[in-house]
């Protein structure tokens, strides 16, 4: 039977333990140096965790190293593991994958898309209050009944 609410508490310690490993610098590959742990979830059967992370590097103007950052993590699984089993105490130590996030970088797109529109509903408003109607400002007047 699947245990959700325990999945989810293992998966945040084992998310904390990741980001503590590679914040702390214990793993000393300096392609980590700007990556981020932000989710990880973990299998029902508690046998498989998937970290999701981020590269910094847009604020900085740089480019993020992607590739690099994932052959950083693919190197230190190993040790990231071991780290996971001393860290959580269950009696199997899940496998650990790595898994780029997208969702920065979707938000970030979805904000462009907002704003974009915000500034089209802007340029409407302004036409629409410089605007004069089309023909009379009663156009259901009937000039015969006001007689």
């Amino acid at each position: 039977m699947v245990d959700q609410a325990r999945a989810a508490r293992l998966a945040k310690r084992i998310s904390s333990i990741v980001a503590a490993a590679i914040g702390s610098g214990e793993i000393k590959d300096p392609r980590l140096h700007y990556v981020t742990i932000t989710d990880a979830r973990v299998s029902g059967d508690l046998h498989d965790a998937t970290l999701f992370y981020t590269v910094m590097g847009q604020t900085l103007d740089v480019e993020p190293d992607y590739e690099g950052a994932a052959a950083a993590l693919a190197k230190a699984t190993g040790h990231l593991r071991s780290l996971v089993g001393a860290g959580t105490g269950v009696r199997f130590t899940p496998t650990l994958a790595f898994q780029l996030d997208t969702v920065p970088d979707a938000a970030r797109h979805m904000e462009e898309l907002v704003a974009k529109a915000r500034a089209n509903d802007e340029m409407v408003a302004r036409r629409a209050a410089e605007a004069t109607p089309a023909g009379d400002a009663d156009p259901y007047r009937d000039d015969e009944s006001e007689r």
